[in-house]
């Protein structure tokens, strides 16, 4: 019998709280700060919210899917669970440092694991300019919106706006717009991970912007920040054969 301290993770719906009951009755649980492994029974959104607890604790995550999309979880299975997750194939994800200042100069700071994201925030597009290392890339961009997405994400809200795939180990981020008017052939740019991207919120009083990083919202937003932060990391484990590389090169060939 392999030995783990296991603490389990339920989404709150009625068939994750009914694997969580079943699975805390078989492998015992503890808090999360004692775990080995921390198992998450939901989708992707409470695999998410999980990593961002865990991230500081370096605490690996198994996941097992009962959401709706689930590109973070694994199968559910009650049997043989810790032999399973000591099978189980790592990936290492780096987050997105984010820092956002508002119209009353406030300045939010938050991580993101999938991406940052930019939304017109009233009737009239958003007028937003794209700064990368220093450089201005894009003087004004008339969008719904536009987003900085990880690998990891970049198969999430990304995808939905038409950005790239990613290798999950490239060093690459993706820089996507959402519904861009103008310049209206402007697909999005795919940058080093290295890179520092500043947006520069134009008529901001008029056009009002938020910001989100992964599920943390900010408002009135004028100006925001982002940069790979390479001393935070979360560990997802995987089935063999299943891991997230296999699934995000799956993605790319699906149509």
């Amino acid at each position: 019998m392999i030995s783990q301290k296991l603490s389990f993770v339920s989404s709150g719906a009625p068939a994750a709280n009914n694997a969580a009951i079943l699975l805390k009755n078989r492998y015992g649980n503890i808090e999360v700060e004692d775990a080995d492994v921390v198992v998450v029974l939901g989708g992707d959104g409470q695999m998410l919210q999980t990593l961002h607890q865990v991230m500081s604790k370096n605490i690996p995550v198994y996941g097992m899917h009962f959401g709706s999309v689930g590109f973070l979880m694994n199968d559910f299975g009650d049997q043989d669970l810790p032999a399973r997750i000591a099978k189980a194939q790592t990936t290492t994800i780096h987050p997105l440092s984010m820092v956002a200042k508002d119209v009353y100069g406030k300045k939010h700071e938050a991580l993101a694991i999938n991406e940052v994201s930019m939304f017109r925030a009233s009737f009239q597009a958003a007028k937003i300019e794209i700064r990368v290392d220093g450089h201005t890339r894009i003087e004004e961009l008339i969008c719904d919106g536009v987003l900085l997405s990880t690998p990891a994400g970049s198969t999430a809200y990304n995808l939905s706006a038409h950005g790239p795939i990613l290798p999950i180990d490239s060093p690459l981020l993706a820089l996507t717009p959402i519904s861009p008017f103008r310049p209206r052939r402007w697909r999005g740019a795919i940058l080093p991970n290295k890179a520092k991207v500043v947006f520069a919120i134009h008529e901001c009083e008029k056009r009002p912007v938020s910001v989100v990083a992964d599920n943390r919202q900010f408002k009135d937003i004028i100006e925001v920040s982002v940069q790979e932060d390479r001393s935070n990391a979360v560990t997802l484990l995987f089935d063999p054969g299943h891991s997230l590389e296999e699934r995000v090169l799956n993605e790319q060939f699906r149509y």
